[in-house]
């Protein structure tokens, strides 16, 4: 076998350095939703067109990311890996400088489309670059980074939203700081993957072989529990704000307190050892139906706060399980189309979250409502998962112990 290149840590952390990006999008602007809300409250709509500042590029990746993965299958990984983080910094920056909801919506467009460019390819190139367990611990390695990284931006955020909401948009020029390591430390993958995987070229892509029905299941619960996944880093601020909280950095300190159950929860994950995805799914989503339950009772802020916690915690072993379970035996000529349908179904939930949680809120008394409600959705999650353990016992096994970050 030929090897034109070995990869090695700085590779790796190179592709996983830019996932915190799609994190940005969202989680750096929370804590200034309320600032947000009521800069444009004189728009007509204003509750249901402000929260897609946020949420907008979750529906563009949602879009996006099934044609990001075949461009990346047939014209090659990296030159547009490359295009997507120069963009990203570009429209990220530009509402620093717009003064028209729309204008700001429509560059979030841009976000979003950048977005799903660098999370199918960082995740497909980490797939083309490195095998078996390697290629487990760096694919789990995105969820914890990417979730240890909401906890500085929820922090960024607030304590930039201090000097206008504006201000926090500042960050996404770190982009181009991102680029320098990908040109640095990554290579056109084709180089080395094609004739190391039944040597297909990365622009044949084929469908022969696809596996529809094994994607189709994974992509439905994915959609389900990305709407779950998500309600906590959008919705928090909101609820803290209605339990009397309206420093947006006291906002952004706490609500990334309840967030360290994510990487606490993805951590938790890489240490169970083999065991079948519907048990890992059970005890997911029961932690998401505890942890919403506690929120929609809540009445001050440490119970709330708990109830975050907890579900983040959920959350944080719930999105690992379902990304290796969808990359697992894939091989190169498709591996950029299904990570493309992963992502497009996980982004679509994050969009769909703030409009689930507002229709809700309007018909069930507000958003303590909307968690009861979710609450219950997680319940029947949790049940699905019991059914199947039933009924099949309980599905593949997961590769949990193959994908710890340090062994």
């Amino acid at each position: 076998m030929r090897r034109h290149h070995q990869p090695g840590f700085m590779t790796g952390l190179s592709l996983l350095i830019p996932i915190t990006l799609s994190t940005m999008a969202i989680v750096l602007l929370a804590p200034i939703l309320p600032s947000l809300l009521q800069e444009f409250s004189g728009v007509a709509g204003h509750e249901y067109w402000v929260p897609m500042i946020l949420t907008v590029p979750a529906l563009c990746v949602a879009v996006f990311s099934p044609v990001a993965g075949m461009l990346g299958d047939w014209f090659g990984r990296r030159r547009l890996l490359i295009a997507a983080l120069v963009a990203y910094g570009v429209v990220g920056v530009a509402p620093v400088f717009l003064t028209d909801l729309v204008a700001i919506i429509i560059s979030r467009v841009g976000v979003g489309v950048a977005e799903a460019l660098i999370m199918v390819l960082t995740t497909t190139m980490i797939g083309d670059y490195f095998k078996g367990a390697a290629r487990d611990k760096w694919l789990a390695g995105q969820t914890a980074f990417a979730s240890m990284s909401a906890l500085l931006f929820f922090n960024l955020g607030g304590q930039l939203g201090r000097f206008g909401w504006r201000a926090p948009f500042w960050v996404y020029g770190v982009a181009l700081v991102m680029l320098g390591l990908v040109l640095a430390f990554t290579w056109e993958p084709a180089e080395d993957c094609a004739a190391d995987e039944a040597e297909h070229a990365p622009h044949h892509g084929g469908w022969a072989g696809f596996p529809w029905g094994r994607m189709a299941g994974i992509i439905a619960i994915t959609i389900y529990g990305s709407v779950l996944f998500y309600t906590v880093q959008i919705q928090a601020g909101q609820g803290l704000a209605l339990l009397g909280l309206r420093d947006p950095g006291e906002i952004g300190f706490l609500t990334s307190l309840a967030s360290i159950g994510v990487p606490l929860g993805t951590f938790a994950y890489s240490r169970v050892g083999r065991v079948r995805v519907a048990w890992l799914l059970l005890v997911e989503f029961g932690l998401l139906t505890l942890g919403f339950l506690l929120m929609s009772k809540a009445g001050a802020r440490l119970p709330f706060l708990g109830g975050c916690f907890i579900n983040q915690f959920g959350a944080g072993m719930l999105l690992p399980t379902l990304l290796v379970w969808a990359m697992d035996g894939l091989p190169f000529d498709i591996r950029s189309r299904a990570a493309g349908m992963w992502t497009g179904a996980f982004s679509l939930g994050q969009f769909l979250c703030p409009v689930v949680v507002t229709f809700s809120g309007t018909y069930l008394g507000g958003l303590s409502g909307a968690f009861g409600l979710l609450s219950a959705a997680a319940g029947l999650g949790a049940l699905g998962a019991l059914l199947g353990l039933m009924k099949r016992g309980g599905g593949p096994v997961a590769g949990a112990g193959t994908v710890a970050l340090h062994g």
